[in-house]
């Protein structure tokens, strides 16, 4: 398929399917699921980045596995709403893995979302170590719980 907008995404997706969040970064990319009925995200795990095909091919054998229906990808705009080289480099990421993926894929503002789950570690007085191997995937779930938010809670019908 190809990239939607989230509005389109419940025509898109069979009922019964969760989504994919992600979090992509130049070192690691961070996954979270949703559950069937698309209300809550849950961090699911870290790829560690070694190239892009191998990246492509770990994201797409958890996203089989556990049923997703479609992507979300947080795309890093600056604080003013523009794009800056790093949302550059997720599209060119996203447009090289369209023909990879029947899956569609939308992409979710993520302003602030690895500020916020960071400042949600350190409240927890989670050590550095911990906050490096959570940060990622939690992010991750942090993007996919704004674009569920925004869908609507359980008004999906999926299950």
């Amino acid at each position: 398929m190809a990239v939607i907008d989230l509005a389109d995404l419940r025509g898109a997706v069979a009922t019964g399917q969760r989504l994919i969040g992600i979090d992509l970064g130049t070192k690691t990319i961070g996954l979270a699921l949703s559950d069937v009925m698309w209300t809550i995200a849950t961090p699911l795990e870290t790829i560690r980045r070694v190239k892009f095909t191998p990246d492509v091919a770990a994201m797409l054998a958890l996203a089989e596995q556990h049923g997703a229906g479609a992507l979300v990808i947080g795309l890093p705009k600056n604080l003013d709403g523009t794009e800056g080289p790093r949302a550059q480099s997720t599209r060119a990421f996203v447009r090289n893995l369209v023909p990879k993926t029947g899956l569609p894929i939308v992409f979710w503002d993520e302003r602030l979302s690895t500020a916020a789950v960071t400042r949600t570690l350190l409240e927890a007085d989670a050590s550095r170590a911990r906050r490096a191997e959570l940060v990622d995937k939690m992010a991750a779930a942090y993007i996919l719980q704004g674009a569920l938010d925004r869908l609507g809670y359980g008004d999906f019908g999926g299950g």
